[in-house]
């Protein structure tokens, strides 16, 4: 087997379990390699580490199997790795009114660069790295028997696949074609999802625990929903008893899924309402317009994959939040999230705080939020709690 030699003084993020090694951290590599292959790490002296995947083209330039160098990479590793992984939802996670789960959660359940999701019958999963890549199949055929009659599906469409030096797939791998809809139910609420041309692997499932959670703010309020994709936020709100509901998304066929989803669950279509547009360009307009509400959800896409990008971000999620403690009425709510990776929790209520100062406004924060529990944190990889949320009061 191939070996990776670190660069000395390298060799502490990975006795510390941290699962990548960067190019930047490895000073030769003995023996012929390809990207995908496990490859042994040493330190500088020679010392075993354990087994990692390397990626040629990536500049985390390999991710940590094992820190026990004598462990095998092979059918029983993954299958151990998935069912240990699988067991952990079904114990403290999967409840009798929910079937969409995240089942593996790629580094924080030992198999970096891989993401399986459930979406009622069907098992979703996307492939983000070298490693996985080269065992896709094998993966393919363990959750087959651990899921006989789940069909699934590819989603690996990630942007971080160009970065591995990976083409996009996508595409069924085993069992039954995909049905013409298919649905799921979130805590007694039913969501159309789009497997094949959906946000993610179909369905945003972090934010399940904080989509039920607004229920209880908006009881005879009026609540504008931004980055509303197709509606969780906006149908949760709904069944809360909201009086009105303003969904804004720049995505008219996520707009069209959202009416669809409040149609299915016989929710009262006249307490909502949609625009597509940009979000920055309609806040404006609504503030220029003098409207308000009581309870505002800010739940944007990425602004920053990457550290490098934080700083160009930050100015996004600032003048968001600014122009929503604008559309805040006094005692009103504001849910207010970020999943970019490059923005850690305390920038990101850094960056509230400023925007709060910049609308003259005092603001508390009454809770703290982040991704539901089938996405566990890792406490060896920070990376793994990226989704950042706070409720605010005006």
């Amino acid at each position: 087997m191939a070996e990776i030699i670190l660069k000395p003084g390298r060799e502490k993020s990975v006795i510390l379990r941290h699962p990548w090694i960067f190019a930047s951290a490895i000073n030769k590599v003995n023996g012929l390699v390809s990207s995908g292959d496990t490859v042994n790490v040493l330190t500088s002296n020679g010392e075993k580490l354990g087994t990692a995947a390397y990626s040629e083209s990536s500049q985390i330039r390999a991710r940590m199997w094992s820190w026990d160098a004598n462990e095998e990479i092979n059918e029983s590793f993954f299958e151990t790795r998935l069912i240990n992984a699988i067991e952990k939802r079904l114990r403290f996670v999967i409840t009798k009114d929910c079937d969409a789960f995240r089942l593996v959660f790629g580094e924080s359940d030992g198999l970096p660069g891989l993401i399986i999701d459930l979406y009622n019958d069907t098992l979703v999963i996307q492939v983000l790295a070298a490693g996985i890549e080269k065992h896709r199949q094998l993966i393919c055929e363990i959750l087959s028997r651990i899921y006989p009659d789940c069909r699934i599906f590819e989603r690996s469409d990630a942007d971080v696949r160009e970065l591995e030096g990976l083409p996009d797939r996508i595409g069924l791998m085993k069992g039954k074609p995909l049905p013409e809809e298919l649905w799921i139910n979130e805590n007694g609420i039913y969501y159309l999802v789009d497997i094949t041309g959906g946000q993610k692997t179909g369905f945003y499932i972090d934010q399940r625990e904080n989509r039920r959670k607004i229920q209880g703010y908006c009881e005879d309020k009026d609540v504008l929903n931004c980055f509303c994709y197709t509606g969780g936020f906006t149908l949760n709100a709904i069944k809360g008893g909201a009086k009105s509901v303003l969904s804004i998304d720049s995505s008219q066929p996520a707009l069209d899924q959202l009416i669809n989803n409040i149609s299915r669950n016989s929710l009262d279509e006249n307490r909502s309402s949609t625009i597509c547009g940009d979000v920055f360009v309609e806040l404006r307009t609504l503030r220029d317009r003098a409207e308000s509400f009581d309870v505002i959800v800010l739940d944007p896409p990425k602004f920053a994959p990457t550290i490098s990008q934080a700083e160009k971000a930050a100015r996004g999620y600032k003048d968001i939040n600014l122009l929503a403690f604008k559309l805040l009425r006094p005692g009103g709510m504001l849910f207010t999230f970020s999943c970019s990776g490059g923005i850690s929790r305390d920038l990101f209520q850094k960056i509230v705080t400023g925007a709060a100062l910049d609308a003259n406004c005092s603001i508390q924060i009454i809770e703290q939020l982040s991704q539901a529990a089938d996405h566990p944190i890792a406490l060896n990889f920070p990376e793994s709690m990226y989704l950042k949320g706070l409720i605010c009061i005006k």
